[in-house]
């Protein structure tokens, strides 16, 4: 058989040629002999066919024209070869293999000329003929003849002798037109042939080769072919019988091998099954190519198997067949421009049903979302199937929610399966859906329907104010969330401007959060006035007093009409923040305040207030009778810083030892403490006195030490400024043509230079004429600018005076 990339034409015992399409279906067949085919040869074109047969006739003829030549040797022909290129006019060559090697030349007048190639080495069994490379194979080796210098190149002799050549032929293979490969036995050698350099010519030939690849296989070659950088061999098996422990043939072998230099690496191995290989021998295997599609034929006496190379179908087959889905569905997204048998989606639909299968459901789901992508029929198929199997919860994590959207009963379907048996999930996929995705009144309606087996069930009633919201019924969605005390109650309010909705449901707020309620309300008080939230808090006195407090913090005078409500409020519930109170409210009433802190007994606040209303002295006196604190009285005193005031606590205090001993240690710089000591009494003993003594002569002495200080601060700053004052007062003053005299208003120098002027200049930059400058009244010499004088800026000043 030989191989053309558009069609093959095979040979049988019988002598007929077919010609067959790459599927193998007959489309043109020849009689060319009753007995045995033994080589046929096609040119490059496909367009003219050699055939030779075992009764010795050569055949050369077109497929497609009436060309042809006919010769009948007296001997078998084993081979025929046309030339690659005998489609055109001047290459209408072929050579034969018999005894000899014949070359047939077209001639003058269309006459065939033979010439003798080669001869007397056996029977020439193969011939492989590639541009200007003719190879052929005889009983001593393999040779190569340049067509172009009409000189052989090389001989590649056989390596084992032993082997008979009929019954273990030579396969030939050029890969390209400078590469022969050569397999005889279990010997295979690579070629190739290389210009020889002009030095070395001599009388050589000018091409040479040079074996580059050698190595033997375990078995007998019977074709060989390339595959990129690797080799296709055929290969010829026997082994030894199990049963009969006799040598018989086995499967024949097709292998792909990396060539070394001096070793192969198998790459691959498939033993192919073929009728009768059995009785089978090594010749009667072959192995042919084609070039351009990488589809290899073996030739056996009753089949013909055609191998191709594993793309990435093939490898998606394999992958599906070993149940490796995922590696299947990734070897199809990384191939999907390539791959022609399969489709991406129905790899992932078979991958999802076999996660199915294995109860995988959970990772089923989310491989939907990438292989389901926006496909809504599918997705909704899908979800069926997982209701089949009751498996719905599995898929709700991974339903699309936008882009696509599914129809509104899935979704329903799904919340319907949680609702019976998953409040918690239900609540889940209610938070994260979108509520456009479902009907809203029908799942409403189912929660209704459980809240009555449950009506405390939280979670359902968490759920169902959320339902509410999505519908836009916010009033019944507050009820809820108030009920529940929910913190989203707020942000609820916020979102959707319910102030009008909470105005009866203050207290229920307040009671909920105080701190949040009262801040949301205070910043909204345009919604809900200060007046409505006192009176709604009216029953809860605590409330309302938090409410107030935070009110008066930020605005002393935004709630002053409840300023005399408040005193009662801190009273009762806020005592701390009373006395600040007091101090910081400007619309409190007094008496009102004084009678309920005297009713209380809170002394520090009835102190202040005595003072705010002008009673010092009891508020002094209750200082020391009722707290009894030194300390607190004297910072009350001053405060008030009042001699009276003073008198009174010396007074209170002549008789108290440590009241005496407190005075003494603060009063020294408010109250001369000459007067406290002389009214102590003789012999009265008084504690730490010695020291109360050295601190009142130490502050005096800091008091002296500090006048001096700032007596020396202050004279130096004097003379600073006044050397400053002098300085300024000596430097000269710009007059020209722009300054005016301030009496006359005309220009203080005169047109005429020439003429006498006389020109007086104050410090303060005003200037006069000397016969405008009104005359002085006083016995002094010094003269004083009238217009600062009259502004009161003091004695302005000395004057410069000009005169020419």
């Amino acid at each position: 058989m030989t191989v053309h990339e558009k069609f093959l034409a095979l040979g049988t015992h019988y002598g007929k040629v077919y010609l067959l399409d790459v599927q193998g279906n007959i489309t043109q067949k020849f009689d060319v002999s009753p007995v045995k085919i033994n080589q046929i040869s096609l040119d490059e074109s496909g367009e003219h066919m050699g055939v030779c047969s075992e009764d010795g006739k050569v055949q050369v003829f077109g497929l497609y024209s009436a060309e042809e030549f006919h010769e009948t040797f007296d001997c078998p022909i084993k081979i025929v070869a046309v030339h690659p290129q005998f489609v055109r006019s001047h290459f209408k060559q072929f050579v034969t293999g018999g005894k000899k090697l014949l070359l047939y030349e077209r001639g003058w007048m269309n006459r065939w000329k033979p010439s003798v190639l080669h001869e007397g080495e056996g029977n020439i069994r193969n011939i492989k003929w590639r541009g200007h490379l003719i190879a052929w194979a005889n009983n001593m080796g393999v040779k190569i003849l340049d067509m172009i210098s009409k000189q052989r190149i090389t001989n590649v002799p056989r390596d084992d002798i032993s082997l008979r050549p009929d019954m273990y032929p030579c396969s030939l293979c050029w890969k390209d037109n400078l590469t022969l490969i050569i397999g005889w036995g279990n010997s295979v050698k690579i070629c190739s042939v290389k210009e020889r350099h002009a030095s070395e010519m001599r009388d050589l030939p000018n091409r040479y080769v040079e074996i580059v690849f050698q190595f033997d296989t375990e078995f007998y070659v019977s074709g060989l072919a390339p595959l990129c950088d690797q080799l296709v061999i055929l290969s010829y098996v026997k082994e030894i019988s199990e049963k009969t422990e006799v040598e018989c043939c086995a499967r024949p072998r097709l292998d792909i091998v990396q060539p070394l230099p001096e070793s192969c690496e198998e790459i691959s191995s498939d033993a192919l099954t073929v009728r009768g290989f059995q009785e089978n021998e090594c010749r009667d295997y072959h192995l042919e190519y084609s070039e351009g599609e990488s589809l290899f034929y073996i030739i056996s006496p009753r089949d013909v198997v055609v191998a191709k190379e594993r793309d990435q179908d093939d490898h998606i087959d394999w992958l599906l067949e070993k149940k490796k889905y995922e590696e299947a569905l990734m070897a199809a997204e990384i191939s999907q421009k390539t791959i022609k048998k399969h489709k991406i989606l129905d790899i992932g639909l078979a991958y999802i049903n076999h996660l199915m299968e294995k109860g995988e459901y959970d990772l089923a789901a989310r491989k939907c979302q990438k292989i389901l992508g926006k496909n809504t029929e599918l997705w909704e198929f899908e979800v069926y199937k997982f209701k089949e199997i009751g498996q719905l919860k599995a898929i709700s994590r991974y339903l699309p929610r936008r882009d696509p959207v599914l129809k509104p009963l899935i979704y329903e379907m799904v919340l319907h399966e949680f609702l019976e048996s998953d409040y918690e999930g239900f609540a889940t996929l209610i938070k994260e859906w979108p509520g456009d995705l479902y009907n809203n009144t029908i799942i409403v309606q189912a929660v209704v329907d459980h809240l009555k087996k449950d009506p405390q069930n939280r979670t359902l009633l968490r759920t169902l104010a959320e339902l509410y919201t999505y519908d836009q019924r916010y009033g019944r969605a507050l009820e809820i969330y108030l009920t529940l005390r929910h913190k989203d109650v707020f942000q609820l309010i916020h979102k959707h401007n319910l102030f009008s909705s909470i105005r009866d449901k203050i207290v229920l707020l307040m009671d909920f959060d105080s701190e949040k309620a009262v801040d949301m309300l205070l910043d909204n008080e345009d919604k809900i006035s200060i007046d409505r939230v006192v009176e709604e808090l009216e029953n809860r006195p605590e409330l309302q007093h938090v409410y107030l407090h935070k009110l008066f913090k930020r605005d002393h005078h935004k709630g002053q009409r409840y300023h005399e409500k408040q005193i009662s409020l801190y009273a009762e519930y806020d005592r701390p923040n009373l006395l600040p109170f007091l101090r910081d409210s400007t619309h409190c009433p007094l008496e009102k305040a004084l009678e309920i802190c005297q009713q209380r007994n809170f002394v520090e606040e009835t102190v202040y207030l005595l003072s705010r209303m002008g009673n010092s002295r009891s508020a002094l006196k209750m200082i020391m009778e009722e707290l009894q604190d030194v300390d607190k009285a004297i910072e009350f005193a001053k405060e008030q810083d009042d001699g009276e005031l003073w008198e009174d606590l010396i007074l209170y205090s002549i008789d108290k030892p440590p009241f005496i001993t407190g005075l003494l240690n603060n009063i020294g710089t408010h109250v001369d403490p000459i007067l406290l000591i002389h009214r102590i009494k003789e012999g009265m003993e008084i504690p730490n006195l010695r020291d109360s003594l050295v601190k009142i002569l130490q502050d005096y002495n800091l008091q002296i030490l500090l006048r001096e200080g700032c007596k020396k601060i202050l004279v130096a700053d004097s003379l600073s400024l006044l050397k400053k004052m002098h300085r300024t007062q000596m430097k000269g003053v710009l007059v020209d043509e722009e300054n005016i005299c301030e009496s006359c208003l005309s220009p203080i120098l005169p047109s005429d230079a020439s003429k006498a002027f006389s020109v007086v200049v104050f410090h303060c930059r005003h200037m006069f004429h000397r016969e405008c400058l009104p005359v002085s009244n006083t016995v002094s010499s010094v003269q004083f600018c009238n217009i600062c004088s009259a502004k009161h800026r003091g004695p302005g000043s000395a004057v410069l005076e000009m005169k020419k």
